[in-house]
């Protein structure tokens, strides 16, 4: 019965952006980005994503090598046990829980995520300029992670290639604006159901492009309105910059974890399904 109720909030969820009609603006945002970069030589544009992906790579790389992480892996193995002691590996996850009962270890984790993107957004509106440079990088990072965590709470293991690439997909797709976000979707629905190698990701490995600039841009724009209320003080903080950061930092780590979420849980229902 959970796994029916699930599947239909998952299918509630995700025709809001299969029925999503992008307003004019939105329309004149895109002709303007898609004109922008035909102007770009291809060799430098090519150049310029492809520096952004290998960040994320290495980002990725990074996270999955850090004690921090170690720690976070053995506390969602510590919480699969205490609903099945037959968990010794994080690939037990997956074979030996429900649905529902991966959705809540999970949920753990993305309201921990959200609570470490609202206490780093507050402190980018109150800090000085280093703060402000590094929030951008800081908040992919944390997201990066948090999508990381809640692929191993559904058993699958961040540092084998195809989960690797699998992820850091998710992760763009999370941060695509609303109107791509089903396009990008049925792209990894179709990856993952047409999966050949378990651990060799063979699709396409490009995550970033034109569209994705739309994020990074959002976030100057951010950076601009934290700097314009800086100075306006209350007992002697600036609690305008501090709430924008605050928010906006909230918004895109639960936007970005809910994407994550669905996903696996798809992931997961469709995996069922196959076994059945």
């Amino acid at each position: 019965m959970s796994q029916k109720r699930i599947r239909a909030e998952l299918d509630i969820w995700l025709e809001q952006y299969q029925s999503y009609q992008p307003n004019d603006f939105e329309m004149m945002y895109d002709d303007w980005i898609r004109q922008s970069f035909t102007n770009i030589d291809p060799g430098v544009r090519k150049k310029l994503f492809s520096k952004l992906d290998d960040w994320f790579f290495h980002t990725h790389a990074f996270l999955q090598g850090t004690s921090y992480q170690y720690e976070a892996r053995e506390r969602i193995l510590m919480v699969g046990r205490i609903f099945s002691p037959r968990i010794e590996r994080i690939e037990d996850m997956e074979r030996e829980l429900t649905v529902e009962q991966l959705t809540y270890i999970a949920e753990q984790q993305m309201a921990r995520g959200r609570l470490y993107s609202f206490a780093q957004g507050g402190l980018t509106g109150a800090g000085g300029w280093f703060l402000l440079g590094i929030d951008y990088p800081l908040m992919m990072l944390m997201n990066i992670r948090a999508i990381q965590l809640i692929g191993l709470t559904f058993g699958h293991e961040m540092n084998h290639p195809y989960e690797m690439m699998v992820s850091l997909k998710v992760f763009h797709a999370a941060t695509l604006p609303k109107r791509l976000k089903a396009g990008a979707w049925n792209e990894l629905m179709r990856e993952v159901n047409e999966k050949q190698h378990p651990y060799i990701f063979e699709g396409d490995d490009q995550l970033t492009d034109e569209a994705w600039l739309e994020q990074p841009m959002k976030q100057c724009f951010k950076s601009m309105f934290i700097l314009m209320f800086r100075k306006k003080l209350v007992q002697g903080l600036p609690f305008i910059s501090i709430a924008i950061g605050a928010y906006s930092n909230y918004h895109l780590t639960k936007q970005v974890t809910e994407f994550a979420m669905k996903f696996y849980q798809y992931r997961h229902l469709i995996n069922q399904e196959g076994e059945n």
